[in-house]
């Protein structure tokens, strides 16, 4: 392989000087080139985009896939420029085995049913979770991955260049420094009144050498001080253009959090959807469980847990009605032709909107106030709603029970 000497000579002696000139100015030997404060600034605020644009991604990163062995092979796929396999989410998987065990279980049973639709909608979830991260990875994380690893080690590349620019200068200046002291002095060194005019023309000669020397260092001086202020304005706009990087980022910040928003509101109605399901069935659920549960002993401990427990506020819950079991009230009664007990009814907010699936449900509206109450036997989960001439069942999850 071919090498230029005198070029290899030449950069060596460029570092040597910029080392000698870093050093010094570390410690404090040496004038620095100080930039103005409107270019301080614009570094500053680079730096800081930055710093918070690593710690931004980091961490969405975390957010999507809280897996690091997972991170850790799609950071090496993408290395490798190649497509990362598809990968089950853990709703998706969680609806498998539901699945699964709903086919062991029986299908017909109601525990199996149930699993079948809770399956289903954990799928739903899934498949929800795949596509927000898909759309925020592309719409959020690549823009802020594309400004490390584009715009950023641009901008890191010309400071360096301007940081060597600079070095160079202020080794210019301190040489022209030392020319000009040279000079001063070797023309201070001749004596006219000298006997011996040897010593004058030595002095004279020297005087003249550093004359050259001041030019030399001037000519130098001109053109490190054009490429430092070339370099310079070129830094400038790059980093002025991270005001521009501030506004792309705002977009793709605006795109996450609208994609964020459409994941949990299918997330919500999906989970709307499956309540309403499962709360349609859960009278004949409870039916069946309790046909199969053994009978209670004979001597029922009702007094014994009302001394030994403490009295905690309840639902009022209205008698037995036409001597119907409390077990299966809830499955053969109306909800319209129950009486409210005389006293000791509750107030309740409703927090959300609900709309009613069948004739014996009260569909509900956001911040109303109701009048609640319990029927013996009923799911827990449910309670007797009234507004006004209007009754029915109304889910306790969509209730703020006011004492």
């Amino acid at each position: 392989m071919d090498f230029n000497v005198k070029k290899l000579a030449s950069d060596a002696g460029v570092f040597f000087s910029r080392a000698m000139q870093f050093t010094e100015e570390k410690l404090g030997q040496a004038e620095k080139t100080e930039l103005d404060a409107h270019f301080e600034n614009l570094l500053a605020r680079a730096d800081c985009t930055k710093n918070w644009t690593e710690k931004i991604l980091r961490q969405t990163e975390v957010l999507l896939q809280p897996n690091p062995s997972a991170r850790v092979e799609e950071f090496l796929y993408e290395k490798l420029d190649r497509k990362v396999p598809s990968r089950v989410t853990n709703g998706e998987l969680l609806a498998q085995y539901m699945t699964e065990a709903a086919n062991d279980f029986g299908p017909g049973t109601p525990y199996g049913k149930t699993l079948i639709k809770v399956g289903e909608t954990q799928r739903r979830l899934g498949a929800a979770e795949r596509d927000f991260i898909h759309s925020a990875s592309i719409n959020f994380l690549t823009p802020l991955r594309n400004f490390l690893e584009g715009d950023w080690r641009t901008i890191s590349k010309e400071r360096r260049i301007l940081q060597n620019r600079r070095l160079d200068l202020d080794a210019c200046k301190a040489r022209l420094k030392k020319a000009k002291a040279a000079e001063a002095k070797a023309a201070a060194v001749p004596d006219f009144q000298e006997t011996r005019p040897r010593n004058y023309v030595l002095s004279a000669s020297a005087s003249a050498l550093w004359s050259d020397e001041v030019e030399k260092a001037e000519h130098e001086l001109r053109l490190t001080q054009t490429e430092f202020d070339r370099q310079a304005e070129v830094t400038r706009l790059l980093l002025e253009g991270i005001s521009s990087t501030h506004v792309n980022h705002l977009r793709c910040l605006h795109e996450f959090v609208e994609s964020q928003t459409n994941y949990y509101a299918q997330c919500y109605q999906y989970m709307l959807d499956l309540q309403k399901q499962l709360g349609r069935f859960s009278g004949t659920f409870i039916g069946n469980a309790e046909s199969t549960s053994p009978p209670p002993a004979a001597t029922s401990p009702p007094a014994v847990a009302a001394a030994t427990l403490p009295a905690v506020p309840t639902i009022p819950v209205v008698p037995t009605i036409g001597g119907v079991p409390n077990t299966v009230a809830e499955s053969v009664l109306n909800p319209n032709e129950v009486k409210p007990p005389a006293s000791g009814t509750r107030k309740a907010r409703v927090l959300y909107d609900y709309e009613a699936a069948d004739s014996t449900e009260l569909a509900l509206l956001a911040d109303e106030m109701i009048t609640v109450y319990s029927l013996p036997g009923m799911d827990p989960d449910w309670l007797i709603g009234e507004r006004g001439n209007q009754k029915g069942k109304v889910p306790v999850t969509y209730l703020e029970l006011l004492s």
